[in-house]
């Protein structure tokens, strides 16, 4: 029964991204996924997703060497030196409105900052601090 349940679940996500168009709607989805990875999901966290978007990680980059340690703010790619648009949605409202972009995007970085793709938990976390900037 319970793998019932979480196939229901997982199918739900899939179903779900594909019509995600605001970042609640990405919230949910990574909130989804989240129970699926870690039966003890307590929610997201905007300190935690705050620690992680300005600590460095693997290859000593961190999500603000090229968002910057304000996403309200724009930034710059370190080595391609392209800008980049501020992160947070309340700033930049073609934030977190596309599914494809949003999973392209999550890919690429987090293989690039922490060589491994990140967590729906850290995804999550990382919106939640996102969303809070700019109130």
């Amino acid at each position: 029964m319970k793998y019932i349940g979480i196939a229901l679940l997982a199918s739900l996500v899939i179903t779900f991204s594909a019509r995600a168009e605001q970042p609640q709607d990405f919230l949910s989805i990574f909130a989804a996924q989240a129970k699926l990875d870690k039966a003890g999901f307590a929610g997201f966290d905007v300190s935690r997703g705050q620690q992680f978007f300005k600590s460095q990680h693997g290859a000593d980059w961190s999500c603000s060497s090229c968002h910057t340690d304000n996403p309200t703010s724009m930034g710059q790619h370190i080595v391609t030196k392209k800008d980049i648009k501020p992160m947070a949605p309340l700033v930049n409202s073609e934030r977190f409105t596309n599914p494809e972009k949003v999973e392209k995007w999550f890919k690429r970085n987090c293989k690039d900052v922490l060589k491994r793709e990140c967590t729906a938990q850290e995804k999550g976390d990382v919106l939640v601090y996102l969303l809070s900037l700019g109130r």
